[in-house]
């Protein structure tokens, strides 16, 4: 039986670009905001308030999760420096189901618009 998405996907902008920057480690907030603008070459950037309303439906549909605290110690990928107020986020096992499914749906758009492209050139004025 194939787990039905349909209530979450598609993504919108902020989200997809919210759950590709959790893809590959678990952040803060300000961490997400940082790597979303790295992605996508400063064209795309999340604002505080956009960044933790999403955070918040992303929670309550168990997307993402918050991370246990742990010190720098137990987490190399954080700095003895770190507030330890900070929360942390990663994706959950569901939360990557939904990315893939996204990813899958627009690779499916681009494909098709590629297509649509190719065989409906309009013909050039001379």
């Amino acid at each position: 039986m194939r787990e039905d998405l349909s209530p979450l996907v598609p993504l919108s902008p902020a989200i997809l670009h919210i759950l590709t920057a959790l893809a590959g480690e678990e952040r803060h907030g300000y961490g997400i905001m940082q790597e979303v603008a790295r992605q996508s070459e400063g064209q795309y950037k999340l604002g505080p308030g956009t960044l933790y309303d999403n955070l918040q439906k992303l929670l309550e549909h168990a997307v993402v999760e918050e991370c246990s605290r742990r010190s720098a110690a137990d987490n190399p990928r954080r700095s003895a420096g770190d507030d330890p107020r900070r929360r942390y986020y990663r994706l959950t096992a569901f939360g990557r189901r939904v990315l893939l499914a996204e990813v899958a749906r627009l690779e499916g758009v681009v494909r098709h618009a590629r297509l649509r492209l190719q065989t409906n050139n309009p013909r050039r004025a001379s």
